[in-house]
């Protein structure tokens, strides 16, 4: 055990570090985020603009947060159409820590996200994919790549990872489609249908949902092995990669999900500390501007800790396998340079 907890720190740090040795990286995805949810606050700009007006509530609302005024925008928000769907999500539950609340309770609740939220999520998912690629190779190989052998490595593993996530995501539409409305309408109406002690049945929903979280986490922890072996061994079989994935879980289960909980733990610890320094509304002028910076501090933290889960699974994969540093594909340049086309002969 104490053997297994060395492996798991040791691979925590080195994914630290790695990290830390590719700012861009951070950057970049920092970057990419910011611009995946600019369409949607532009457009929900506009309907509150337009709900305004010209009017004695504009200069209320530009001065604090007016709540009933919010509430009629609210209930007024039906109407059809992306910029009457999108308005729906104007609720209190975006300020502060509510956001984080929320964004946990529709992903345990299973609830469907709008067209225009589930449309902009889907596109940078998307994005996301292409880049993992990059991110995973830049990190095995424990150097820099720069921005052509970056997207290169992106390039080349996109395909792979799509169908990886193509076979990943049937997998989570079935736990959600399925698992969760057996576990939570069959199971947990069966479980409390004659208590009379709500704290039982709150502990029976409580348990309900650590064996649907442990579901979600096997799939997820099998989808990025798989994909790191994918980089690492220059594998193309998406089932292939999650059979060896499997397979690497099955002789190394204390070190893969003890960091796995490790970081899971890290993850928690900042949802503490947001919880307890998320701005409220506030009002214009400095305090604004200082909540908006808070956010995007708590924003950079949260891909901070998804790329450190990215890089100490792929250090603890390369330390496991007494190969670090190391990957089967050639160091990748895109696009070729044009000396290679002069001694190849070509035009």
């Amino acid at each position: 055990m104490l053997g297994s907890w060395a492996w798991i720190v040791s691979a925590w740090r080195d994914g630290f570090r790695r990290v830390l040795a590719a700012p861009a990286v951070l950057a970049g995805v920092f970057v990419v985020t910011f611009a995946a949810a600019l369409p949607l606050a532009v457009t929900l700009r506009g309907a509150i603009e337009a709900h305004l007006g010209r009017s004695l509530v504009a200069d209320a609302a530009a001065d604090a947060v007016d709540y009933d005024w919010w509430q009629e925008f609210s209930s007024s928000a039906t109407g059809a159409g992306t910029l009457g769907t999108l308005s729906t999500t104007f609720s209190p539950s975006i300020i502060g820590f509510a956001a984080t609340l929320d964004n946990i309770s529709s992903v345990v609740e299973a609830q469907r996200e709008i067209v225009p939220v589930a449309a902009a999520l889907a596109a940078y998912l998307l994005v996301w994919t292409f880049l993992s690629g990059g991110i995973v190779d830049r990190y095995a190989r424990q150097r820099p790549t720069r921005a052509h052998g970056f997207f290169a490595a992106s390039g080349v593993f996109f395909w792979r990872f799509l169908r990886l996530a193509l076979v990943a995501g049937t997998a989570y539409g079935f736990l959600f489609a399925y698992v969760h409305a057996w576990l939570f309408d069959d199971l947990y109406d069966w479980l409390t249908r004659d208590l009379a002690v709500e704290r039982v049945a709150f502990f029976w929903r409580v348990a309900l949902y650590a064996v649907f979280g442990a579901a979600l986490v096997a799939v997820n922890i099998a989808s990025d092995y798989a994909r790191i072996r994918m980089v690492v061994e220059d594998r193309r079989s998406a089932i292939g990669a999650l059979s060896a994935a499997a397979g690497f879980l099955g002789r190394h289960p204390g070190r893969a999900f003890g960091l796995y909980a490790l970081n899971g733990l890290v993850f928690l610890f900042l949802l503490a500390v947001w919880a307890f320094a998320a701005p409220g509304a506030g009002g214009p002028g400095l305090s604004m501007w200082l909540g908006f910076a808070g956010t995007q501090l708590y924003l950079l933290a949260r891909l901070l800790l998804k790329l450190q889960f990215m890089a100490s699974q792929t250090a603890l994969f390369q330390r496991s396998l007494a190969h670090a540093a190391y990957t089967a594909t050639p160091a990748p340049i895109w696009p070729d340079s044009p000396a290679a086309e002069a001694i190849a002969g070509g035009p």
